[in-house]
Formats: structure tokens, C-alpha cells, sequence
């Protein structure tokens, strides 16, 4: 499932359990054109990397619980900010009212870490192939 021809991705990952932060910069940069520009653990570096005006991220990858603080708490912090990146959770813990939530909050989608990867990989693959709205992406 190789995407060739299209532009590379930059993403930030927000998630505190090395070995899925590891797994997933594996399989993302592998599998379409990603490049992970960066990660963190909790909730204030995340905001502080993100609030930096020229960071290179166009797509932030958020998990819910994280070292300190919490993925919620992310995009809470990144409302405030001028939108340029898009924002996706990607979580354990991705049950209907807490789809709910973070797609109050700001989140264009939100994937489930134990079945849907695979989702999350077409998301990404379709970002880089240019579409932008989350209303064409919802059909994934």
C-alpha cells in the first residue's frame, strides 16, 4: 500500500507508551509518505510544541491518556490556537461519547488503537493525497 506520488506528511504524535509511539512512526512511515516531525508524552509539551507559530506539523496524531495530562486537554489548548494542522485521536479508549468528545473539540476524526489502524493509515494516505474537509474522509 505504498503512495508514490503523493506529498509527505508531516505529523506530530502525542502518545506516552514508547513501544505504540515506536510501532506507529514504523508503520505510518512505512506504509504512506509520513514523516514524523516530532512527539511527546504529555499534555504540556504537546501544547508547547503546538503553540509554537512555525511548527511543521500538518497532521497531529493525539492519544486520550497520556503521561501527565491528557489528549482531551490537547485539543482543548489547540482551539485557541489559529487552526493549520489536522487533528486526529487515536486511543484505546475510543467509545461513542468520547468520539463525541473530541470531535467537539476539535478532532477530525478518532480512530480506536485495536481495530482500526488500518482506518487511521487510510486517513493518513488520503490527507497526503490532498483532501482536506473531513467530510470526504468520513467515508473511510
Amino acid at each position: 500500500m505504498m503512495f508514490p506520488s503523493m506529498a509527505t506528511l508531516k505529523t506530530y504524535i502525542v502518545e506516552d507508551n514508547k513501544v505504540i509511539r515506536d510501532n506507529l512512526i514504523s508503520a505510518l512511515e512505512e506504509l504512506v509518505p509520513v514523516k514524523v516531525v516530532g512527539t511527546a508524552e504529555d499534555e504540556a509539551t504537546a501544547v508547547s510544541w503546538l503553540g509554537v507559530k512555525n511548527n511543521e506539523a500538518d497532521l497531529v496524531i493525539i492519544d486520550i491518556f497520556l503521561k501527565e495530562g491528557s489528549g482531551l486537554g490537547v485539543l482543548r489548548a489547540v482551539q485557541d490556537m489559529p487552526p493549520r494542522q489536522s487533528l486526529v485521536v487515536l486511543s484505546n479508549y475510543a467509545t461513542p461519547d468520547m468520539r463525541r468528545k473530541c470531535m467537539q473539540l476539535g478532532a477530525s476524526r478518532v480512530f480506536d488503537k485495536s481495530n482500526e489502524i488500518d482506518d487511521l493509515i487510510h486517513y493518513c494516505g488520503r490527507l497526503a493525497e490532498g483532501e482536506t474537509g473531513s467530510a470526504e474522509l468520513s467515508s473511510i
